[in-house]
C-alpha cells in the first residue's frame, strides 16, 4: 500500500483507481490461471483421439477373425467413447474460463464505477 502523506481524498482516489484495480488484476489473473488448468484442457486436446481410460484390448496372437474383429470393434468404441467424453470435458471448461473472464471483468468494472453510483445515487436523492 502505499503510504504517501497527502489528504484523505487523495489517499482514496489512489486506492479507489490504482491500488486495489491492479490487486483485482492479479486475482483476477490467477482465478484465470486456475480456470484453465482445472480441466487441462491442453492436456485433453492432446489426447483426444486416445482410449478412455487407457482401456486397450490387445489383439488375438493367432488367427482368429471373431476375435480380431471383437477387438477392434471394443478399442473402436474405447476411442469414441473416449472422444465423447473429452469433448464434454473441453466445453465444461471453456465454458468454466469464460464464466470466470466476464465475472472478473464485471467486479473490476462494478469496483471503479461504484463511486460515481454513489455521487449519482446522491444527486438523484438531493434532487427529488
Amino acid at each position: 500500500m502505499n503510504l504517501t502523506k497527502g489528504n484523505i481524498f487523495s489517499e482514496w482516489i489512489l486506492w479507489q483507481f490504482y491500488e486495489v484495480p491492479i490487486f483485482l488484476l492479479e486475482v483476477w489473473k490467477n482465478y484465470l490461471s486456475f480456470a484453465a488448468n482445472i480441466f487441462s484442457v491442453k492436456t485433453l486436446l492432446k489426447t483426444l483421439f486416445s482410449p478412455w481410460r487407457k482401456y486397450n484390448w490387445r489383439y488375438p496372437k493367432g488367427f482368429d477373425i471373431v476375435e480380431f474383429f471383437n477387438t477392434l470393434i471394443s478399442n473402436i468404441f474405447s476411442r469414441i467413447l473416449g472422444f465423447l467424453m473429452r469433448i464434454v470435458l473441453i466445453i465444461t471448461g471453456l465454458l468454466l474460463w469464460v464464466l470466470v473472464f466476464l465475472t472478473g471483468m464485471a467486479v473490476i468494472v462494478c469496483w471503479v464505477l461504484t463511486p460515481l453510483a454513489v455521487i449519482l445515487g446522491i444527486f438523484i436523492f438531493l434532487l427529488f
